[in-house]
């Protein structure tokens, strides 16, 4: 009886929603279309979280009043790709976003849950050959960014240094540096082992000096002391691993004070730059996959 109450009470002041309201929209659906991703498709994780987190944009964006696959119209769809276009989003990302819409909706048809013609209607725009090579920093601008940085004695730039050089010298992404535990780095072998989620397996790279120096300075003189096995932390307590978008502020960050001007700057940009360094180095793109 009080329980019964209390809920009522709860929910009278916003506190307590009901159950169908609380549980995210077709969230049976889109548990159904990630094992399929999953298991039938054998995607990585990576693909399958980010369709993921664009079909539930998608739903979050539908009138209240559709509680039913079948009810989604080509117009709403349409309408959410055009508000995303409003919101600056550049043409290769409005053609992933409606790819992933087309890959849930195929399956929905085959599911019986909606028509086959919405994923017909499902318009995406057309991309150009080259049209979406992003700028990198210039060997020269690369250089200073590493120069700057070992000059300095503080914790944070010592750190930043470190995490510079893999960057550049491995072009890994911020997630691969994100993810770098102690154990990843053999001293004795002097190789550096690195999780492709994209690959999904681990690669094993030579630990180049440099990149070998800045590191150990880092975990001798910056590291906080703590149970963490992630290699970089953050400076002050509670000590946790940093994340993949605080690497790519801090490359922005330090992009920006250099005043290098680039439409995106941030941690994949010196990927590129790694990338492009290679091939003029004689690399082709299939030796660097």
């Amino acid at each position: 009886m009080i329980r019964r109450f209390g809920e009522d009470w709860l929910r009278s002041i916003g506190a307590l929603l009901p159950d169908d309201v609380r549980q995210p929209w077709f969230a049976q659906e889109l548990g159904a279309f990630t094992e399929y991703m999953r298991v039938e498709r054998g995607l990585s994780p990576v693909t399958i979280a980010t369709r993921e987190e664009r079909m539930r944009w998608f739903f979050a964006s539908l009138p209240s009043g559709v509680r039913s696959l079948g009810h989604v119209t080509i117009g709403q769809i349409d309408t959410y790709l055009e508000g995303a276009a409003r919101r600056g989003w550049s043409r290769g990302s409005l053609h992933a976003l409606g790819s992933s819409l087309r890959s849930f909706f195929r399956y929905a048809a085959q599911q019986g849950w909606c028509s086959s013609s919405v994923v017909l209607g499902i318009d995406l725009p057309r991309l150009y050959a080259l049209g979406d090579v992003p700028k990198a920093p210039t060997i020269d601008e690369v250089n200073k960014l590493l120069e700057v940085s070992s000059n300095g004695n503080d914790l944070v730039t010592i750190r930043d240094h470190a995490i510079l050089s893999l960057l550049i010298h491995y072009g890994l992404r911020r997630g691969e540096v994100e993810r770098l535990t102690l154990d990843d780095i053999d001293w004795v072998t002097e190789t550096l082992h690195v999780t492709r989620p994209k690959l999904r397996r681990s690669q094993c790279y030579p630990l180049w000096a440099p990149v070998g120096e800045a590191i150990l300075r880092y975990l001798r003189q910056a590291r906080p002391r703590c149970a963490q096995r992630a290699v970089f932390l953050t400076i002050k307590a509670p000590y946790r691993p940093l994340s993949g978008a605080s690497i790519s502020a801090m490359v922005a960050m330090r992009l920006t004070q250099q005043g290098v001007k680039l439409s995106r700057v941030g941690a994949h940009c010196l990927r590129h730059a790694c990338a492009g360094q290679l091939m003029d180095a004689g690399f082709t793109l299939l030796t660097l996959l």
